[in-house]
């Protein structure tokens, strides 16, 4: 499913808006401020071209990087950027995603596209320190976080198998 359904979201939409995210994360990497901008561009791009089998993680649910100093300037960069972005553009183009994904969402066949649609919705809102992985990494990676939570909390080593 995951193949045929990329086939058909590339041809008949995909393609063009993963152009459309590739020109403008190229145009923000001409300026040093711009930066975050067009590496989240970029993301937006790899989940525009081919939606299914991807999810969306947090940069920091990858790295598992603790709160350091560098970490937490990036972050507030990151959280300050997110900001602008929403109030510009992020508002625009979440709705056009969200209204797109209520139209597919008429109609059963067209249901998946629905749901792809909501997702690249929440990216485009706020996608500064997302990262587009596929699915099996982004359970792996929510698996082993929440056993090391868990470890946090009762203190001690917890019997849970640790994902891969």
């Amino acid at each position: 499913m995951r193949f045929v359904g990329n086939i058909i979201w590339f041809v008949f939409g995909g393609a063009i808006i993963a152009l459309g995210w590739l020109i403008g994360g190229a145009l923000a990497a001409l300026t040093i401020v711009g930066l975050p901008l067009s590496r989240a561009a970029f993301e937006m791009a790899k989940l525009s071209a081919f939606p299914f089998g991807k999810d969306v993680v947090h940069v920091r649910e990858l790295d598992g990087k603790g709160t350091t100093a560098v970490t937490a300037l990036t972050g507030t960069i990151g959280f300050i950027v997110n900001i602008i972005w929403a109030c510009t553009f992020g508002v625009g183009l979440f709705l056009g995603y969200m209204i797109a994904g209520i139209i597919n969402c008429i109609f059963i066949i067209t249901i998946p596209f629905g749901l792809q649609s909501f997702k690249l919705a929440g990216l485009s809102f706020w996608p500064v320190g997302r990262r587009v992985v596929t699915k099996e990494l982004a359970n792996a990676v929510r698996q082993q976080n929440a056993v090391e939570k868990l470890e946090r909390i009762r203190g001690k080593k917890t019997n849970l198998p640790a994902a891969v």
